[in-house]
């Protein structure tokens, strides 16, 4: 089962967006000196998010009566893949290619390094565990392994072994969903977080690029290389009713010939994000768009234009009024893909209720 008109930039006039439609987004020129990994937004402030970038830096963005201003940052010795803040809004939390996992004190702006993995950590999410709910950071690595960190101690408390390389996590509530190499899935529950709850396949066919868990804690989505998205849920009985997977982020190409077979360009689908109040969601890809979907319903709710370069990373914050997507090269391509003058900017989308809010079947 699938949306219907969601393989290609075709739809309705009502779901079909404009360059007008983005006309009062703030953008942020140059926000990193390398391509974007991930964007985090405080858990405490509407305004306020951290930055990880190939540059080896995360910075942390403040926007203010819509001007952006940044407001510190610190370094990896490496690429950094991924950042997180903490509960309180006190902490920044970050992993990368240099192998090691940090915090940062937002009030104090020190930062030291919690901990190492054995390879580059591509996920870091910070999770409530246990029937006391203590908050912890969860890495996941290369090193085919999960490590649960309490910031008191410098050994993880806990590590577990995945079936491969981690390419992608997130966790809502009690659930906790690792992506990795091969195309495993491993479900975790926090009441019970050293052991793997449930270990399946991706059931789509090519490498698992992006993985974002819903508000309830009940499933998951997953994308993949080959733009396709699958909507998952932990119990069987759920899936088997309410599973399904769509194609997405595919363009026609223009210039095949006249009389040929129409071919479609396939893009990875690089970020998955869940709105925290409606339960809809974002996906973005390596063809420049980002889409609104409502999977209750199994319909499109907004289709945007491309912005002529990959968005490798987007996320909303913690209501849901701001919508953040970064313009960076994704790597899809290669290292010959980023050339010298390829974008590099964050754009802060203000969301309107009728992009993200479900609509009711008629």
């Amino acid at each position: 089962m699938a949306f219907f008109n969601n393989s290609n930039q075709t739809g309705t006039p009502s779901t079909l967006a404009t360059e007008n439609d983005l006309a009062k987004d703030i953008v942020i020129q140059n926000p990193a000196d390398d391509s974007v990994s991930d964007i985090a937004f405080s858990p405490q402030q509407d305004f306020m998010f951290s930055v990880s970038s190939w540059d080896g830096k995360v910075r942390i963005w403040d926007v203010q009566s819509g001007t952006a201003q940044g407001r510190s940052q610190y370094e990896h010795a490496a690429p950094v893949l991924s950042t997180r803040w903490s509960n309180d809004g006190t902490k920044v939390a970050s992993g990368g290619c240099d192998n090691a996992i940090k915090i940062f004190d937002v009030a104090t702006g020190q930062s030291q390094q919690l901990g190492l993995h054995d390879a580059p950590v591509k996920a870091v999410r910070f999770v409530n565990c246990g029937p006391t709910n203590t908050e912890m950071l969860v890495t996941g690595s290369w090193d085919k392994s999960i490590k649960y960190w309490d910031f008191r101690q410098p050994q993880p408390v806990s590590t577990v072994i995945m079936p491969d390389r981690v390419y992608a996590m997130d966790n809502k509530q009690q659930l906790l969903v690792v992506g990795t190499a091969e195309r495993h899935i491993a479900v975790i529950n926090l009441n019970n977080p050293g052991v793997i709850f449930k270990a399946t396949q991706s059931p789509l066919k090519w490498q698992t690029r992006s993985i974002a868990c819903y508000n309830e804690g009940d499933g998951y989505a997953v994308g993949s290389v080959e733009g396709r998205c699958a909507i998952k849920y932990v119990d069987d009985e759920v899936q088997k009713k309410s599973g399904f997977s769509f194609k997405c982020h595919r363009q026609t190409n223009p210039n095949r010939a006249a009389g040929t077979q129409s071919q479609a360009m396939v893009y990875p689908v690089n970020s998955i994000a869940f709105h925290p109040i409606y339960g809809t969601f974002a996906t973005a890809g390596g063809d420049g768009t980002f889409h609104f979907w409502d999977k209750i319903h199994r319909h499109r709710l907004r289709a945007f234009p491309s912005m002529q370069a990959s968005i490798p990373v987007v996320n909303f914050n913690r209501n849901g009024s701001v919508f953040a997507y970064a313009l960076s090269y994704d790597w899809h391509q290669g290292y010959m893909g980023n050339t010298p003058n390829y974008p590099n900017v964050i754009r802060l989308h203000p969301t309107a209720e009728n992009e993200v809010k479900e609509k009711e079947k008629r």
